[in-house]
Protein backbone atom coordinates (compact mmCIF):
# COMPACT_ATOMS: atom_id res chain seq x y z
CA UNK A 1 0.00 0.00 0.00
CA UNK A 2 1.65 2.89 -0.75
CA UNK A 3 1.44 6.30 1.42
CA UNK A 4 -1.93 7.43 -0.39
CA UNK A 5 -3.51 4.92 0.04
CA UNK A 6 -2.53 5.07 4.19
CA UNK A 7 -3.79 8.03 4.48
CA UNK A 8 -6.92 7.76 2.94
CA UNK A 9 -7.53 4.75 4.41
CA UNK A 10 -6.73 6.48 7.88
CA UNK A 11 -8.98 9.41 7.37
CA UNK A 12 -11.62 6.79 6.15
CA UNK A 13 -11.52 4.98 9.56
CA UNK A 14 -11.85 8.40 11.52
CA UNK A 15 -15.12 9.69 9.38
CA UNK A 16 -16.04 6.18 9.96
CA UNK A 17 -15.59 6.32 13.83
CA UNK A 18 -17.42 9.39 13.67
CA UNK A 19 -21.13 7.76 11.65
CA UNK A 20 -19.32 9.35 8.80
CA UNK A 21 -20.33 7.47 6.10
CA UNK A 22 -20.28 10.08 3.56
CA UNK A 23 -17.77 9.61 0.08
CA UNK A 24 -14.99 11.78 0.08
CA UNK A 25 -12.30 12.80 -2.67
CA UNK A 26 -8.78 13.34 -2.18
CA UNK A 27 -9.00 16.98 -2.49
CA UNK A 28 -12.31 17.02 0.09
CA UNK A 29 -11.77 19.43 2.65
CA UNK A 30 -12.57 17.67 6.31
CA UNK A 31 -10.78 19.96 8.52
CA UNK A 32 -11.77 22.99 7.46
CA UNK A 33 -15.59 21.97 6.35
CA UNK A 34 -16.26 20.76 9.74
CA UNK A 35 -16.32 17.14 8.72
CA UNK A 36 -13.49 16.39 11.17
CA UNK A 37 -12.97 18.44 14.43
CA UNK A 38 -9.92 20.30 16.16
CA UNK A 39 -9.27 17.54 18.59
CA UNK A 40 -8.98 14.83 15.16
CA UNK A 41 -6.35 17.08 13.85
CA UNK A 42 -4.07 16.15 16.86
CA UNK A 43 -4.85 12.36 16.31
CA UNK A 44 -3.42 12.99 12.52
CA UNK A 45 -0.58 14.93 13.44
CA UNK A 46 0.75 12.17 15.62
CA UNK A 47 -0.33 9.51 12.80
CA UNK A 48 1.99 11.51 10.35
CA UNK A 49 4.44 11.70 12.63
CA UNK A 50 4.90 8.42 14.09
CA UNK A 51 4.13 6.57 9.63
CA UNK A 52 6.15 9.45 7.82
CA UNK A 53 8.44 11.24 10.15
CA UNK A 54 6.76 14.35 9.47
CA UNK A 55 7.94 17.17 12.22
CA UNK A 56 5.51 19.68 12.91
CA UNK A 57 8.13 21.20 15.57
CA UNK A 58 10.07 22.09 12.32
CA UNK A 59 7.36 23.05 10.16
CA UNK A 60 4.90 24.54 12.12
CA UNK A 61 1.17 23.58 12.35
CA UNK A 62 -1.15 24.72 9.37
CA UNK A 63 -4.42 22.84 9.39
CA UNK A 64 -4.69 23.68 5.66
CA UNK A 65 -1.78 20.98 5.44
CA UNK A 66 -3.66 18.08 6.91
CA UNK A 67 -7.11 19.19 5.94
CA UNK A 68 -7.45 16.56 2.62
CA UNK A 69 -5.50 13.47 0.89
CA UNK A 70 -4.43 15.64 -1.36
CA UNK A 71 -2.03 18.56 1.38
CA UNK A 72 -1.30 15.50 3.76
CA UNK A 73 0.26 13.47 0.60
CA UNK A 74 2.27 16.52 -0.90
CA UNK A 75 3.10 17.47 2.76
CA UNK A 76 4.63 14.07 3.22
CA UNK A 77 6.03 14.36 -0.18
CA UNK A 78 7.93 17.21 0.89
CA UNK A 79 9.14 15.67 4.10
CA UNK A 80 10.39 12.82 2.26
CA UNK A 81 12.56 14.76 -0.03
Amino acid sequence: MDHREEIRKYLQEMLLQKGDKQLFSDDTSLLLSGRLASVDAVDIVVFLEEKFAVDFSELGFDPALIDSVDAIDSLVQTVKK
